[in-house]
């Protein structure tokens, strides 16, 4: 049997590996033994990541409309219950984009809720 070479492959793969840890610090940079380590880390970190930024922005949500709805004399938790008592469905996402970008409106929703 011919010899067979494996070079391109290899080469391949730690050039695919280094082009994944471009911007890295010190030598998880360059080195393919350190490379290998931190672009693993790396995709684990995003995952979590991305889990963490849903956390935040509901976390953000929830501020954003618990100030909206305090300017009308009301705190979140009685919002909430209104909410629910009145069986209204909207997310608390849709909630947060109407107090930024339409107060007045907002405002006339909260006040339709404490009736």
């Amino acid at each position: 049997m011919p010899r067979v070479k494996r070079g391109t492959t290899h080469v391949a793969r730690r050039k695919r590996l280094l082009a994944q840890t471009k911007g890295f610090k010190w030598g998880r940079k360059n080195l393919v033994r350190l490379a290998s380590t931190a672009a693993t880390k790396a995709g684990a970190h995003a995952y979590k990541g991305r889990k963490q930024k849903k956390r935040d922005n509901r976390s953000t949500w929830l501020v954003q409309v618990n100030a909206a709805v305090r300017e009308h004399g009301l705190p979140y938790s009685k919002f909430a219950d209104l909410l629910k008592k009145k069986n209204i469905q909207t997310d608390r996402k849709v909630l947060a984009a109407l107090a930024r970008t339409a107060p007045q409106a907002f405002g006339k929703f909260v006040e339709e809720i404490k009736k």
